[in-house]
């Protein structure tokens, strides 16, 4: 299984891969555990030599002052945690598709399971490079936008950019997931999770992180959030057994780090969630002043109302306008 995946077999230990690359010890050692590999014993053949390639990247980098010790770490801790997810979601989808729920195959079935991965492993290894390329150049012009002069709000900057924020939630969702067996919760989650996705990435949106009854997402300007708000409400109900969702929406800067987003507009975004009515969306009151006008959406404004650990906020209701968008 590792040859297949891996090549050649290992032939450095930690220490050997280390001082062939001309990299000390513990930051080799930091690397590894960043990326999220076991820590193996001294005498342990453990790395190969595309291990060893990879050093040499890493220390070429260094040399040149492109990159310090810190932000490799950080770097390698944000591609272990990601790949290991990714690693993880498209094994048990090929296992899935290749091998029969509840079966234990043999060891022919298991053959042509490894000659199908065979097969798809280089056009697997080609699209994810070209898929990450493209969701660079989409993050890059983003960042790049925010540095512009002349954006809305006067404070953006790549490092504090004012973004819309949103929570769509799964309405009960423990009580239903307690009245639903495993495979059943598991078509729940992954059907919300999809059409989440498919709704907030035709908007231009991004999918921060999903955490099961729950999207988190967050879009560059307030009309693009409230747009990907109702689309989620109709897609989710599209037929009357659909889930009972509900959404929060604020606005203001927000604090990007590890791909996540995080400070007091996206707390109030949680919030609004926590207290919207089912099939309901809420929006703050920077929201709501920033949709003042614009079209194809309706505003009503709630009386005020204590929000855990926010103090007293202003909601208001979003809907879809009746007048032409």
């Amino acid at each position: 299984m590792r040859r297949l995946f891996l090549g050649p077999p290992p032939v450095y230990t930690r220490r050997q891969v280390a001082e062939a690359a001309g990299i000390p010890q513990d930051l080799a050692a930091r690397i590894w555990r960043a990326l999220g590999f076991a820590t193996f014993a001294d005498d342990a053949v453990a790395f190969t030599d595309a291990d060893l390639e990879a050093l040499h990247r890493i220390r070429d980098l260094l040399d040149a002052e492109m990159l310090d010790e810190r932000s490799v770490i950080r770097m390698a801790r944000a591609l272990g945690r990601n790949t290991a997810r990714l690693a993880q979601w498209q094994a048990e989808i090929m296992v899935d598709a290749l091998i029969e729920p509840g079966a234990r195959p043999g060891e022919e079935r298991l053959r042509q399971v490894m000659d199908t991965v065979s097969r798809l492993l280089p056009d697997f290894e080609r699209t994810l490079v070209h898929v990450w390329r493209s969701q660079l150049a989409a993050t890059a012009s983003r960042l790049v936008s925010l540095a512009e002069p002349g954006e809305p709000g006067g404070e953006a900057s790549p490092t504090r950019p004012r973004l819309a924020v949103g929570f769509a939630d799964l309405v009960a969702f423990t009580r239903v997931s307690r009245e639903l067996d495993e495979l059943a919760l598991a078509d729940l989650v992954e059907g919300f999770e999809s059409r989440a996705s498919d709704v907030i990435a035709a908007h231009d949106g991004r999918l921060v992180k999903t955490l099961g009854d729950e999207v988190l997402f967050t879009a560059s300007g307030p009309r693009t959030a409230a747009l990907i708000a109702l689309d989620l409400l109709d897609e989710l109900k599209r037929d009357a057994e659909g889930p009972d969702v509900r959404v929060g929406l604020a606005y203001g800067p927000v604090l990007p780090a590890m791909g996540d987003v995080f400070g007091t507009t996206v707390n109030l975004a949680a919030r609004l969630t926590a207290i919207a009515r089912p099939g309901t969306i809420l929006a703050d009151s920077e929201m709501a002043a920033a949709l003042t006008g614009a079209s194809g959406v309706d505003l009503v404004k709630l009386r005020r109302r204590p929000a855990r650990g926010l103090g007293v906020v202003e909601p208001y209701v979003l809907r879809r306008s009746s007048r032409e968008s």
